[in-house]
């Protein structure tokens, strides 16, 4: 398979590549064999497709790029998993040269010895052109196993690939390996992680974080990119899955709510608000900041727990009249739920 069977417009040798590419954003590529769920996952989680939709993808055939414009610009490179980069003719340094994160996603519901074999030596690759890539291990369709089988798939999957390595005197390089599904909230998880590593302002989020919950008595705070749903940051204290996820629910409501309420200013209905309720969810999430910056907790320090969440969208109050101000500054929403949990959205 030639250079151009990947599309005149993915340049992979070094002195071709595009002035957009030299530039200094974080890299993130996705590799595994083909049909392992990459381009859905992509889908899923940067352009808000529905899981079942994802159904109708079809293979992927050329080396797709993705400029991701949120709290952080970063590029999203999805391989082909037929894609030879071995091959002479490919320049291995500048496929894998500013590479900040290398996302390997492996089908758990298939035989993955072959798999294993193409992240040993794709590893073995990367790691001697660019050590500082962080490798990332997707074991991936896990909504179809049993919870016992998961745990056992990751384990085999782990054991095998750090005794491939030692074996191959790479003992030292560290890959993090996460259970993950498009049907549920862990491949919006292991993405968060992924794209923590890449920020080197986290730290200082996680002080900021940590100091909003001690002066507020919030249990825990989350800084969420809202056209995602990764969180950016969050404080110090475990993260709690059941939290994330109801933290990361809050956000499709919001988004879904402010759609219809989000532009109208107080006391009267606009001509723009009229077109947007006629706009799609995605139409509107375009519309609006690419900065989206959400900050959520659950759990306060009395007897109700208590969320907040900030957003630099136009995210409008859930009460029956809409608050916000022309700009959308000083956008938030409060839920209160059964259990006494409050959830705080804060721009």
């Amino acid at each position: 398979m030639s250079y151009s069977d990947y599309g005149d417009n993915d340049p992979i040798y070094g002195d071709d590549l595009a002035d957009e590419d030299r530039e200094s954003r974080p890299r993130l590529m996705l590799m595994g064999l083909r049909r392992s769920g990459k381009s859905s996952i992509q889908r899923v989680v940067f352009h808000k497709m529905s899981p079942t939709e994802t159904l109708f993808l079809e293979s992927t055939s050329k080396i797709n790029k993705d400029n991701i414009h949120s709290f952080i610009d970063f590029q999203v490179w999805d391989f082909p998993g037929q894609m030879d980069f071995f091959d002479p003719t490919f320049d291995t340094t500048a496929i894998f040269g500013e590479v900040g994160a290398l996302v390997f996603v492996i089908d758990s519901q298939d035989d993955y010895n072959e798999a294993l074999g193409r992240l040993h030596s794709t590893v073995v690759a990367a790691y001697r052109v660019n050590p500082n890539i962080t490798f990332e291990v997707f074991i991936h369709k896990v909504d179809g196993l049993s919870e016992d089988y998961k745990i056992d798939t990751q384990r085999d999957i782990q054991q095998t690939t750090t005794d491939e390595l030692a074996d191959a005197g790479l003992e030292n390089v560290q890959l993090a390996f996460y259970l993950t599904s498009i049907y549920d909230h862990s491949i919006f998880e292991a993405f968060s992680k992924v794209i923590q590593k890449l920020i080197p302002q986290l730290p200082t989020l996680e002080n900021l974080l940590n100091i909003l919950c001690a002066n507020s008595g919030i249990e825990k705070a989350f800084l969420f990119d809202v056209i995602s749903k990764i969180y950016i940051a969050t404080d110090s204290s475990p993260v709690d899955s059941q939290s994330y996820e109801i933290c990361s629910d809050m956000i499709d409501v919001i988004i879904d709510i402010s759609s219809i309420y989000g532009r109208v200013a107080i006391g009267g209905r606009t001509q723009g608000y009229i077109e947007d309720q006629q706009e799609s969810r995605d139409d509107w999430v375009e519309r609006h900041d690419d900065h989206g910056v959400y900050e959520g907790s659950n759990g306060g320090g009395n007897s109700h727990a208590q969320t907040a969440v900030s957003s630099s969208s136009r995210a409008g109050s859930l009460d029956n009249q809409p608050v916000q101000s022309s700009d959308n500054h000083e956008a938030f929403s409060v839920i209160k739920m059964g259990n006494g949990t409050v959830l705080y959205l804060r721009e």
